[in-house]
């Protein structure tokens, strides 16, 4: 954990009231009306991420959490003359250099896993960071001139001074769709989270929240030699996972499919020495058909990699989560594995300090068919259309296009009529927040005003899926797994490296079935593994089994109608609904709602 407080009229910070026992707390100017909070720092962790305070110069100090990539070729920038550069840098380090050198500009060029606040004693301002995609979070609050920023959102919670009011618009937002549709809001009304792709200076009476990056495509990468499309993806791959690699072994979590085992793959590459890298495969009984446990064990012979199995199937709901101690920083559906996830971090810790997530090809790769085909006719390049459409006759073959036949011939399902606002919630609630209208809106840029994301030409889909704040969200899930036990969690695939060359690949072929990998992966996996076809399942196990009975004690009045959720048997998505006004229970529960009260 780490913090800052800043006094802006100038009053100095009083350690004794801010629950820093057991943590380094450092005052940064002589008036004392500045301070850096954080973990007391231990041996330099595997991982690289230890917490601590850093400083340059006297001028400059941070603190926080920082990888960062393509650190060498930072480095390199900075490096003049080269003797400013004698002995090791830390990634915190390499921030107050590149702030140093380039002032506000110093963002543009950091890309990785990052969330700091820098002190500039100088301009007196306070520069609070977050990530591109949000892989770490970075919360904030402001109470009559004194700031409060870091990297937990409880510690914020916990002081006196900030009022913990219900945000009953991030409470409606998950409720219904299980995230907050604003990667701003938290679940407490005054207490916000800086975007990702932002920072927030403060400076004096003034605050200032900045986008400072977009993920913009542009047109397609287009290269005469097919070869230069997988070399190039391998080679950028191979430098994300380099920068995320621990000093000893790595882990895979590892399913049978394409994205995984590439990853595997392409650590021991990196590595050049199979036994640093460890795997770790869930296997479902009741998802048979998908033979997570064939396919994955066909990768680890092939790549000589350690791997191991564990069952899937008790992991996916603990129907004994409410009488759990774990608790969440807000209402989360991650509490119902909380139990679970617990053991399995601990035991993977044992094995390897770092562990590598596939996220990603599933939604930069999305087979965005019919709008490249459009753009590229709206440009009026024959050519390019012309082979693609032979392409895409010959690869999908006829038993392809007798499928897409009988899909389209083939009778319609009713809509789905538990997508919406569920039945239970408060329809005064609903009709205060045009609940209906928010959830059928459009994804929104977060935090600078800018209103809904444009749409991309020719990977509408994709470009605006990586903008939806459920990716905050889905990382945030990762964080909190991460806190249950000492291991990192990182993701190669979101390199912006990898992540912005997987959206600019033309679509057809590329993203057809994820062509991309399957070639590039041609050669170093089974074939059997490349040729497999993604095997989606939905689970059927009995959700809500055991749960107590909610309160009639009126504190969720103000959101639902409780005898409505009782008395259903829910079905489909509106089990999930139903499950998050229990989770929703619980949290106000834990939070003795004491300090936590609607307005």
């Amino acid at each position: 954990m780490f913090a800052a407080i800043f006094n802006v009229d100038g009053r100095p910070v009083d350690h004794r009231r801010f629950g820093v026992a057991g943590h380094d707390f450092e005052s940064l100017d002589p008036a004392g009306h500045v301070a850096f909070i954080c973990s007391k720092a231990g041996p330099q962790l595997a991982t690289g991420e230890a917490i601590g305070i850093r400083g340059l110069g006297g001028q400059y100090r941070i603190v926080g959490r920082v990888r960062l990539d393509a650190r060498d070729e930072l480095r390199s920038l900075l490096s003049s003359p080269p003797q400013a550069f004698m002995g090791e840098v830390s990634d915190a380090e390499l921030c107050l250099r590149a702030y140093a050198a380039w002032g506000d500009a110093f963002l543009d060029r950091l890309t990785g896993d990052f969330c700091f606040v820098l002190w500039d004693d100088a301009r007196k301002r306070l520069i609070c960071a977050r990530d591109q995609l949000g892989i770490r979070s970075l919360f904030h609050a402001e109470v009559g001139g004194a700031w409060f920023v870091s990297d937990s959102l409880d510690w914020i919670a916990a002081q006196t001074v900030v009022a913990r009011d219900l945000d009953d618009t991030w409470i409606a937002d998950f409720l219904t769709v299980g995230h907050s549709l604003e990667s701003e809001r938290t679940v407490y009304r005054h207490i916000r989270r800086v975007a990702p792709a932002h920072v927030l200076t403060i400076s004096g009476t003034r605050a200032v929240m900045r986008r400072y990056w977009r993920l913009d495509i542009g047109d397609p990468l287009y290269f005469r030699d097919r070869r230069q499309y997988t070399e190039g993806f391998l080679d950028l791959l191979s430098k994300s996972i380099a920068d995320r690699l621990p000093a000893g072994r790595v882990g895979i979590s590892m399913g049978g499919g394409l994205d995984s085992t590439t990853l595997a793959a392409c650590a021991v590459h990196v590595t050049g020495d199979a036994s640093r890298v460890v795997a770790e495969c869930l296997d479902f009984e009741q998802f048979a058909s998908a033979r997570e446990r064939h396919f994955s064990s066909l990768a680890a012979d092939r790549l000589g990699v350690e791997l191991r199995h564990r069952r899937g199937d008790d992991l996916v709901y603990d129907t004994e989560w409410w009488a759990r101690s774990i608790t969440t920083p807000e209402p989360s559906a991650v509490i119902t594995t909380a139990q679970f996830d617990r053991e399995v971090v601990c035991e993977r810790a044992e094995r390897a300090s770092v562990w590598f997530y596939g996220e990603g090809p599933d939604n930069a790769l999305s087979f965005e068919r019919n709008d490249y085909l459009s753009w590229l006719a709206g440009r009026r390049d024959w050519r390019r259309l012309a082979e693609v459409g032979v392409f895409y006759l010959r690869v999908k073959g006829l038993a392809g296009w007798w499928e897409t036949l009988r899909r389209y011939t083939r009778r319609r399902q009713p809509a789905d009529d538990s997508i919406g606002v569920p039945p239970w919630i408060d329809p005064a609630l609903a009709r205060r927040l045009d609940l209906q209208q928010r959830l059928a809106g459009s994804t929104r840029l977060g935090g600078d005003g800018a209103g809904f994301v444009p749409r991309h030409p020719w990977r509408p889909g994709a470009v605006a899926g990586f903008n939806d704040p459920i990716w905050p969200a889905v990382l945030s899930d990762y964080e909190f797994e991460e806190s249950l036990g000492p291991l990192a969690l990182r993701h190669p695939f979101l390199d912006l490296r990898v992540l912005e060359f997987m959206l600019s690949v033309p679509t057809l072929p590329w993203a057809r079935e994820k062509l991309l990998l399957r070639e590039a992966m041609r050669g170093h996996l089974p074939a059997e593994v490349l040729a497999r076809r993604k095997t989606p399942h939905e689970s059927t196990l009995p959700f809500g089994h055991g749960l107590p009975a909610l309160p009639r004690d009126g504190y969720l009045d103000r959101y639902v109608d409780v005898s409505i959720v009782s008395a259903g048997n829910w079905s489909g998505r509106l089990r999930s609904n139903a499950l998050a006004v229990h989770i929703l229970d619980h949290w106000l529960k834990r939070m003795r709602l004491g300090g936590a009260h609607s307005s």
